[in-house]
């Protein structure tokens, strides 16, 4: 339910192999609404673009070795604690329609600090609109 309608677990720690290589996709959902697959890359640091170019090869695998014809196109998904715009201006990322990178936080923010978000997200907001009406 936190991801959204339509999704149905597959598996966790899900093996994709190759001749010579198995790779290990942390978890893996199918959307019956988008029908298409949708991979979940775990990470505990900052993205890197080994991370970005890690996911990229999974997609590519995936739909060329497990997505059948009446599927779309397979979607990535890194969830990481930290990104770096360098990275994802300079990637795959920045083009991609299949490849997404979020950022998560380890624990959940204090009462203050979910207050804080939202009064500097409420300011720009009205900054926004003010500039609006004002053009």
């Amino acid at each position: 339910m936190e991801l959204g309608k339509g999704f149905s677990f597959v598996e966790r720690q899900f093996r994709i192999s190759t001749e010579t290589s198995h790779f290990y996709i942390d978890l893996v959902f199918y959307n019956y609404i988008l029908k298409c697959f949708v991979l979940f890359d775990l990470k505990t640091t900052k993205l890197t673009h080994q991370d970005v170019g890690q996911m990229d090869m999974y997609i590519k695998m995936f739909d060329d070795l497990k997505k059948q014809e009446s599927d779309n196109q397979t979607i990535g998904i890194i969830l990481c604690t930290d990104t770096e715009e360098t990275v994802v201006k300079y990637s795959m990322l920045n083009d991609s329609k299949q490849l997404f990178a979020s950022k998560y936080q380890m624990y959940l923010p204090t009462e203050k600090q979910l207050a804080d978000w939202i009064y500097k997200d409420k300011a720009i907001i009205e900054a926004q609109l003010k500039n609006e009406s004002n053009e």
